[in-house]
């Protein structure tokens, strides 16, 4: 059974830092690319950032580049969203996805709620 489980969300002050892990099961973690999206209600769902299977390429959506990191360690099945800068409009319920072709899975989501 695929499982992926967010952790690390929070309240957080305006300029503050987070750091968000998904711990993935159930499938050969390494071997896929992993991203993190949000989706703030009635906004589309955001592709924040994305990691290939070995760590060895990034991206970033341009909202985020400069203060978000995401990374990866295959031994532990776990990636991680390192997110400095903090601002209000980074508000939002942050998902981990795991990109498996024909299926996209995805964890249950954690909140982060940036105050000013």
């Amino acid at each position: 059974q695929v499982q992926l489980v967010e952790s690390g969300g929070g309240l957080v002050q305006a300029g503050g830092s987070l750091r968000l892990s998904c711990a993935a099961s159930g499938f050969a973690f390494r071997l896929y690319f992993i991203g993190w999206t949000r989706q703030a209600p009635g906004k589309e769902r955001e592709l924040v950032a994305g990691i290939s299977a070995s760590g060895g390429s990034t991206s970033n959506a341009d909202s985020v580049k400069g203060r978000f990191t995401i990374s990866r360690n295959n031994a532990e099945n776990t990636v991680y969203l390192q997110m400095n800068g903090l601002k209000d409009d980074d508000t939002d319920v942050y998902y981990c996805c795991a990109d498996r072709p024909p299926e996209t899975d995805w964890g249950q989501g954690t909140q982060v709620t940036v105050s000013s």
